[in-house]
Formats: C-alpha cells, sequence, structure tokens
C-alpha cells in the first residue's frame, strides 16, 4: 500500500474532473449495476498513469458523448475496489494503469497498459472518444 500523502494528489487529478473514486468491492458492483455507461479508471503511481492515463481519461471528457458514471480505482491503494474491477475486466489481464468502458454493467472497450505506455495523452483521449462515439 502507498502512503496516502503520495496518492492523493494522483487521485485528486481524476477526482477535480468528475471522476468519483471507488474504495470497496461493493461500491464496483453498485456501480455498474447501475447501468447505462461507466468509465473505470485503475490508476497507478507510475509514470504512464501521470503523463498519458489520467490526462488522456480527462481530456476524453470534452467529447460530446461521455460516459454516464466516471470512476476510478487506485492499484497498490484500494485493493479490494482493483480486485473487483479487475475481475469485472476480464479476460484481460490485470495492469495498471488500465481504462475499461463498461455498458450496462458489460465490458465493451478495453485499454490495457501496453496500450497506454508510449502514447500520448490526446492518443488516449482520442480512442476513448471513439468508444464513446459507439457505445455512449
Amino acid at each position: 500500500m502507498y502512503p496516502p500523502e503520495l496518492v492523493k494528489p494522483m487521485q485528486d487529478e481524476l477526482e477535480n474532473a468528475g471522476f468519483t473514486s471507488l474504495h470497496s468491492a461493493q461500491e464496483v458492483e453498485e456501480t455498474l449495476k447501475k447501468g447505462g455507461t461507466t468509465l473505470v479508471v485503475v490508476n497507478s503511481v507510475c509514470g504512464c498513469a501521470a503523463g498519458t492515463a489520467r490526462p488522456g481519461a480527462v481530456n476524453s471528457l470534452q467529447h460530446d458523448k461521455i460516459p454516464t458514471n466516471l470512476t476510478t480505482v487506485f492499484a497498490g491503494v484500494d485493493a479490494e475496489a482493483t480486485a473487483k474491477a479487475r475481475e469485472n475486466m476480464i479476460p484481460f489481464p490485470p495492469s495498471s494503469p488500465a481504462i475499461a468502458l463498461f455498458k450496462d454493467g458489460v465490458l465493451v472497450h478495453m485499454l490495457e497498459r501496453h496500450h497506454i505506455e508510449g502514447r500520448s495523452a490526446e492518443v488516449i483521449a482520442a480512442n476513448l472518444s471513439g468508444a464513446y462515439e459507439e457505445y455512449c
């Protein structure tokens, strides 16, 4: 587990953009049962989370269509919530950072770490915006 003072600014970056941090398996389950579209960002302390995943997810919200529910779990902090989120991302292996889009609780779009590393925030945002156009 990472110290709270280390991860707070990383959590705040998404929360300030309208994402809700989920801290328990129950919160993840309840959110995915709400229906509509749900974006889940698996946040991380790594450089690609800071450089492209979080900024890309935030920038993707400038699109006309966006998910109904914006959520995040923090790998290495919210262990129970992260495990439950990843359980719903099967068949994809655990990865952080990662960004998943669900529609009515069903995974419809996934960005794994290898889709994020080495790509710009703009490329991540464009990828997500394309998924929003299709599913939201």
